[in-house]
C-alpha cells in the first residue's frame, strides 16, 4: 500500500476515535474511490495515482460548492468546504500564479505557440508539467491571457 493511503487510512481511524463525521464521511469517500479506481486498474493504485483520485475528488466539491453557491443552498457550500479542507491536507501545495506563468511562458516558447488555436497544445504540455500542482481553471486562464 502507499504512503498516502496508509496515512489516509491512519488519520480515518483517528477521525473515527475523535467522532470528526465529516472527516469520517470524506475520508470513506476516498477510499472507496480508491478501491474502484484498483478494480478499474487490476492492481494496486501508485502514490500519483491515489492523488490524482483525491485531485478529481476535490475538483468535484469545487464544482459542487459553485452550483450550490449558484442555487442559494448556503448548508450544502459549508458542507462541500469542509469536505473540500479535509482532502486538500493530502494534495500537493498548489502552485502560484507567478511561478505557473513561468512554466506557461516556457511551454509557449518551447511549442512556438502563437495564437489562441493553439491553446490545447499549451494546455496539454503545461498541465503535464504541473501534475496536481495546479488548477486547470487557473492555468487555461493564464494561458488564455498569454495567447488572446
Amino acid at each position: 500500500m502507499s504512503q498516502v493511503a496508509d496515512q489516509i487510512s491512519r488519520d480515518l481511524v483517528d477521525a473515527q476515535k475523535a467522532r470528526d463525521e465529516v472527516k469520517v464521511s470524506t475520508l470513506r469517500m476516498l477510499a472507496a474511490a480508491f478501491k474502484n479506481a484498483e478494480i478499474a486498474k487490476g492492481g494496486e493504485l501508485s502514490d500519483q495515482e491515489i492523488l490524482d483520485q483525491i485531485s478529481k475528488s476535490a475538483k468535484q466539491h469545487k464544482e459542487s460548492i459553485e452550483a450550490y453557491e449558484r442555487g442559494g443552498r448556503e448548508d450544502l457550500v459549508e458542507k462541500e468546504k469542509a469536505e473540500l479542507a479535509v482532502l486538500s491536507v493530502y494534495l500537493p501545495d498548489q502552485m502560484g500564479e507567478e511561478e505557473l506563468g513561468k512554466i506557461v511562458d516556457e511551454v509557449i516558447q518551447s511549442v512556438g505557440a502563437s495564437t489562441p488555436a493553439d491553446m490545447g497544445r499549451v494546455m496539454g504540455a503545461v498541465m503535464a508539467k504541473v501534475k496536481g500542482r495546479a488548477d486547470g481553471n487557473a492555468v487555461s486562464a493564464i494561458v488564455k491571457s498569454r495567447l488572446g
